[in-house]
């Protein structure tokens, strides 16, 4: 697969230590405009550190990570933040807030005006499938957990960042909430074409939803693939997640 931009994340020779523990040894990739690049790997693999290193939770302690061209070091935190949406598991919102407030953050902060800000909520809410004239006054502890994911889905979509982090965005959801939530947010990113880059340890999502996929293991990058290349993959590290999965596809199937 060749890309004809400049890619839009790269990490070169990255590392990350702590004390004397490496979590991640020299890690070189590139995620470019539209795709989406899932990390998939087990617990421990260097995933989640990984993607905080995107928008500088944390700092390389040795090689840089750049987004569109600039080191995250280089760049204005706040900026760089503001730049990128971030969608977690367990979602984060402000349970004082509504959730129309809570979808308005960032836009008011980048100081939005009023009838600006109303028409982008609106809008988001609408695009993640919450009518808003249903949900706009509703607090955190009056929504499912599905829709609590969509609203902080729509939260990082509100200002229109051109990247996306989600680390395990739909971990915590019921099996079939979290299909439902796959399928729609796969329709959404043929749609707005953001580049995501998404954690995951679930190797059926990551083959439905990543452009590539990036395997992590002990805080190395294994390799990048296709969902068809890994599928298809005689790699012995990817052997075990494939077995995984077509075991699970048999009994489903049975």
């Amino acid at each position: 697969m060749s890309y004809p931009s400049e890619p839009v994340v790269e990490f070169a020779n990255v590392s990350f230590r702590v004390d004397s523990r490496t979590l991640l040894n020299e890690l070189n990739f590139a995620i470019h405009s539209g795709e989406t690049l899932m990390l998939l790997g087990r617990s421990g693999s260097g995933k989640t550190t990984s993607l905080k290193l995107i928008n500088r939770l944390l700092v390389p302690s040795e090689g840089e990570v750049r987004v569109e061209g600039k080191s995250t070091t280089q760049w204005d935190v706040v900026k760089l933040r503001r730049h990128i949406g971030y969608a977690i598991q367990d979602v984060g919102l402000f349970p004082h807030y509504t959730v129309e407030q809570n979808v308005a953050v960032i836009p008011k902060l980048e100081g939005w005006p009023r009838e600006r800000v109303a028409a982008r909520v609106q809008e988001v809410l609408q695009i993640v499938g919450l009518p808003s004239r249903e949900f706009l006054k509703r607090y955190p502890n009056q929504l499912s957990g599905g829709q609590r994911q969509r609203v902080g889905l729509a939260r990082a979509l509100a200002a229109d960042p051109p990247i996306l982090l989600m680390d395990e965005p739909f971990g915590a959801l019921d099996p079939i909430t979290r299909a439902e939530i796959q399928r729609e947010f796969k329709a959404l990113q043929q749609r707005l074409q953001k580049t995501i880059v998404f954690v995951t340890h679930d190797v059926g999502e990551a083959l439905l939803l990543g452009s590539r996929i990036a395997l992590m293991e002990s805080g190395n990058l294994h390799g990048i693939y296709t969902p068809r290349e890994f599928v298809h993959s005689g790699d012995a590290e990817v052997k075990p997640y494939i077995d995984a999965f077509r075991a699970t596809q048999q009994i489903l199937s049975a």
